[in-house]
């Protein structure tokens, strides 16, 4: 049986970036950690990066010279994964590759103690699969950070099919101890926050193709108050990222949506951290500055795709991003891989950048109504032919929605109290 006061020692796999991050939650928190790669190089310069984090907030005076090396004090490296025999919790953080991971998992299940909780940094992959690797799938379940790790107060902790409740509960205690706002998460792909972003980024994208650029569709989503505009988001990703993904996966070009990232990663265009991607960036600047150029190329990309460019307004984009989170949100509720209409709010305030006003994005749609809602579909046009034969219609499912439908839509809402109400479902795509 697992419980929160018996997680007192934690191990920590990968030295990137986010392993970086999460080793400064744990020790940040009072808890020792050993940090494990198999590339001793990475291990050093990621304690000469947290020390430099430190440094920062002591010149800061967050905290004083003392605390600082009381932290760094609680970090111990290792090549070996045999030093990880009496860890209690162990995170793993490399990057997204599933036989890696089951590979990782599998050296854990041999190395750590039967007692200790196993889990996975992954922000997509399947959980069930990972935890297949080990002889303890009940201890095995998705801790799911957000960059900058050290700074975002948001954690998916992501229950796998066989994950048991002691291990679950344990771990939301420990986010709370390490300063999180700890959401639970059913296992599908992407949860709740990626889950519902890959909606939300498509429509981005497909308002670009239409007609918009990417500095307009920024400019109309923090206009609604989201604290970054997506494209500002992909550069501070690191818009390479994905293009490496399909190139590993064989896909090549991939759908339209993605040629212009496409293009701007083949000029070597990587977003802030090469100091241009949709953006530019002066030279040790985070400050984006609009590019015409990328405008341009949005331009090309959508002829060479086969759309008929269009004026698309602010009202539109903000419409088509919002209510695609929202859809799937209410998707999400009714598939049973979010508790509650709260915690998809909580996910999308502190994971996000939804602007705290409006309170999250199924408390925005409370806000307007299910009546509302439904108009604001409704006023929605279906998008032209793109290219041979096939018809890309956005919100085709709207079309499928019969006045039957909509009657015990209207219904539930009544019943449940709303968007917020547990188990909603829009059912438009």
């Amino acid at each position: 049986m697992a419980s929160f006061e018996e997680i007192r020692k934690v191990g920590v796999i990968g030295a990137g970036t986010m392993g970086r991050g999460i080793v400064m939650n744990f020790v940040n928190a009072g808890y020792p950690v050993t940090w494990l790669d198999v590339n001793g190089e990475m291990l050093e310069k990621g304690l000469v990066d947290i020390a430099s984090v430190y440094k920062r907030s002591v010149a800061q005076e967050r905290f004083d010279d003392a605390e600082a090396q009381a932290r760094l004090g609680r970090i111990s490296t290792t090549q070996e994964y045999a030093d990880l025999q009496d860890m209690d919790l162990v995170v793993e953080a490399v990057y997204e590759n599933m036989d890696l991971k089951k590979k990782i998992f599998a050296e854990l299940d041999k190395a750590v103690k039967a007692s200790a909780t196993l889990a996975t940094n992954t922000s997509y992959l399947d959980i069930d699969e990972i935890a297949s690797a080990t002889q303890r799938p009940t201890q095995v379940l998705g801790l799911h950070f957000f960059s900058p790790a050290h700074i975002m107060k948001l954690l998916e902790v992501v229950r796998g099919k066989a994950t048991a409740q002691d291990v679950m509960d344990a771990c939301l205690q420990v986010g709370k101890k390490i300063g999180k706002q700890a959401v639970l998460a059913g296992n599908c792909h992407g949860f709740i926050g990626n889950r519902m972003l890959e909606k939300y980024s498509r429509q981005s994208r497909e308002v670009v193709l239409e007609g918009s650029t990417p500095w307009e569709v920024d400019q109309a989503l923090q206009g609604f108050g989201m604290a970054m505009g997506p494209y500002r988001m992909y550069d501070v990703v690191g818009i390479d990222l994905g293009w490496r993904s399909r190139q590993l996966a064989g896909i090549g070009r991939g759908e339209p949506i993605v040629w212009l990232d496409n293009k701007l990663c083949e000029m070597e265009r990587f977003g802030q951290k090469s100091g241009h991607g949709f953006y530019k960036y002066e030279p040790g600047s985070r400050q984006a500055i609009h590019d015409p150029e990328t405008d341009m190329l949005a331009r090309e990309v959508a002829e060479e795709a086969g759309y008929t460019q269009r004026d698309v307004g602010a009202d539109e984009i903000v419409q088509r991003c919002i209510l695609a989170l929202v859809n799937e949100g209410a998707r999400i509720l009714d598939e049973g891989y979010a508790e509650s209409a709260e915690d998809i709010d909580r996910v999308y305030l502190y994971g996000y950048g939804f602007p705290a006003e409006r309170g999250g994005p199924m408390s925005y749609a409370d806000s307007l109504g299910l009546d509302e809602v439904l108009s604001r579909f409704a006023s929605l046009r279906p998008v032209r032919v793109i290219s041979g034969n096939r018809l890309k219609v956005w919100f085709a499912g709207l079309q499928r929605v019969s006045a039957s439908l909509r009657s015990k839509l209207r219904q539930a809402i009544k019943n449940r109290g709303g968007f917020t109400a547990p188990r909603f479902f829009c059912g438009f795509f």
